[in-house]
């Protein structure tokens, strides 16, 4: 590499480099610049990259061309340019550059040769920039970066090449607000800005600047370098990638779920927006419940997603699901809405169920409600399983209960049923560890709840884990449909409310327990991670999607607290499916009732 410099001893000067690849060299080719005007003091780095295949890496000697110009500053009290300074600052440069920075310059490897840097004969400096951690600095090691930088008045590793961020992920402190780094527009993979197209007007003040851009010292003031970068296209991202999960514990099966889970960016997403859906939703029925906007019974479910999500990615919207009364979950994976779901916990008339129905009674087609009966919706469950044998349909029926209604005498007369005709049925208990506020070990004499079919294989999962719960609901899916009859699920969970609104949750276990569930085996947040962590999704998006998410909570509680009640005449509408049956006097004095309201 070359270098051409010019310096004056009345003021700074910049000196202009310009780098090409050049695929048949080992390094960059250089080609000469005419020195640009003199301007503020400021060093600035403009790039235009061409975003990189998923999963590859982009080596500058080799593949794609690269094209960039560095502009850096001369200090006044520079009057001579000697190699070590170039070499010092274009080593400290490909350091910065070749870390890898979260959500910032992913699968970019861009390496300088300071080798190759000879600098003009007429210019020499005895100013060097301290050479720090290779690694990628802390905020507090960069700060000390800096401040020696500035002390030597010279450019620091990080004004030279400053992150998209200004605060460093798993680090306590923020880098300070000197260098501001330019917000970022999205661009698209195809529509890479090229130099030419870059804006280059804007200037950060440096602190020792005054707003009307006076200077307030004397001598070379410097300001943080404006990096512009096209942000990481679609290509970018992980579009699909295989985890561990839990092995399952089987009873009376020869072959268990897999091991493994396939995730797809686009399924990671989907999740993980519905899960934060569900767990909005039932926060905001938290807050309506404790301003007496709702009444009644209210069970709330979350802690519980990963159970409602798993399911419904592992059946069809064919298939049949019937539930207890903690079905908020389920009516909205149903094809329920929020504002439909808020208004029905409301009481008002564009609730899910015309207000009628409440927070145990919701139902949407092939979904079955919502029943408040403990345990009676098992039965329920296998007579849909019936239905859909009899017609000749391929679909299946998805019966939940909870540990609490698992030594109901009901269940297990299902269970024989069901055997004997081969019901294509998935019984499933939703272990959550408490039915009401006791424990499942003092309730039950055997807590193996996917053991009590006897002669109905069964499966116990990890309830907190989307991917496990999918692949388990794959598996029973077909082994139901392939005429084997019916199979049970155990979903080990847990909910962070208590049993009902009612119920504080916190007299029979402790805030500690649910801390620790919480911090180490939310359902959101497994997934969060493994999505960040295998570059499936960035912390912005996720973080637009948290946005979206509360924005329609807010929505759709404002339309359930502002919809109006059904009138007194809506009463004994839908009742029957169909026309009502004839008015036999004395039966229904009711039907003559009118509002007044």
């Amino acid at each position: 590499m070359s270098a051409e410099a010019n310096s004056t001893i009345n003021g700074p000067t910049r000196t202009g480099i310009s780098l090409t690849q050049d695929s048949t060299q080992s390094g960059l080719s250089p080609t000469p610049e005419s020195p640009p005007t003199t301007e503020s003091p400021q060093s600035q780095l403009h790039m235009s990259v061409s975003p990189p295949m998923l999963g590859e890496e982009v080596d500058l000697h080799v593949r794609q061309p690269i094209e960039a110009t560095f502009d850096t500053v001369i200090p006044k009290a520079a009057t001579e340019t000697d190699s070590s300074h170039i070499q010092t600052e274009s080593e400290s440069l490909r350091k910065g550059l070749n870390r890898q920075t979260p959500n910032v310059i992913p699968h970019l490897n861009l390496a300088l040769n300071p080798a190759q840097a000879q600098p003009d004969a007429n210019t020499t400096s005895n100013q060097t920039v301290p050479d720090e951690a290779a690694t990628y600095p802390t905020s507090a090691q960069s700060l000390n970066v800096s401040e020696q930088a500035r002390k030597q008045n010279a450019p620091s590793p990080l004004e030279t090449l400053l992150p998209l961020t200004s605060t460093y992920e798993n680090s306590d402190s923020t880098v300070p607000p000197t260098p501001t780094p330019v917000p970022l527009t999205p661009t698209p993979a195809h529509l890479t800005p090229t130099p030419e197209s870059l804006d280059t007007t804007d200037q950060v003040l440096p602190p020792q600047c005054s707003e009307s851009g006076s200077e307030e010292t004397a001598g070379p003031q410097l300001a943080g370098a404006r990096v512009v970068l096209s942000s990481r296209g679609y290509a970018d991202f992980t579009q699909q990638a295989t985890f561990d999960i839990k092995k399952c514990d089987v009873h009376k099966l020869e072959e268990a779920p897999p091991q493994e889970a396939v995730l797809t960016r686009e399924e990671g997403l989907q999740y993980y927006r519905t899960m934060q859906v569900m767990r909005r939703m039932e926060l905001k029925a938290d807050q309506l419940y404790k301003q007496k906007i709702i009444r009644g019974f209210c069970h709330l479910y979350d802690g519980q997603e990963a159970c409602a999500v798993g399911i419904e990615a592992g059946i069809t919207l064919s298939d049949h699901l019937i539930t207890a009364y903690r079905a908020h979950g389920y009516t909205l994976t149903r094809g329920g809405t929020v504002r439909e779901i808020l208004a029905e916990l409301t009481g008002r008339r564009g609730g899910i169920a015309k207000g009628k129905g409440g927070s145990m009674h919701m139902y949407t087609k092939n979904f079955y409600g919502g029943n408040g009966i403990v345990g009676a919706q098992v039965p329920l469950g296998a007579g849909v399983a019936l239905a859909c044998k009899y017609l000749g349909k391929n679909e299946l029926c998805v019966s939940l209960y909870g540990d609490g209604a698992a030594n109901q005498g009901q269940i297990f007369e299902t269970y024989n049923m069901a055997a004997l005709w081969k019901l294509p049925c998935i019984f499933v208990c939703e272990n959550n560890k408490y039915g009401m506020g006791t424990a499942v070990e003092r309730a039950a004499a055997s807590t193996d709840y996917y053991k009590r079919g006897d002669f109905i294989p069964g499966l116990r999962v990890d309830g907190m884990d989307v991917l496990c719960v999918r692949e388990a609901t794959k598996f029973a899916a077909d082994y139901c449909r392939s005429g084997k009859g019916p199979i049970l699920m155990e979903l080990q969970t847990y909910r962070y409310h208590g049993h009902s609104m009612s119920d504080p949750g916190v007299s029979y276990r402790t805030r500690e327990e649910i801390q620790e569930v919480r911090s180490k085996s939310d359902p959101i947040s497994m997934l969060k991670d493994r999505m960040l962590q295998n570059n499936m999704a960035s912390v912005e998006e996720l973080k637009e999607i948290d946005v979206a998410v509360r924005k329609e909570i807010e929505d759709a509680a404002q339309f359930a607290t502002t919809d109006p009640e059904p009138p007194l005449e809506e009463l004994c509408n839908h009742v029957y499916s169909s026309e009502p049956p004839i008015d036999v006097r004395g039966t229904s004095p009711w039907s003559k009732l009118k509002s007044h309201s």
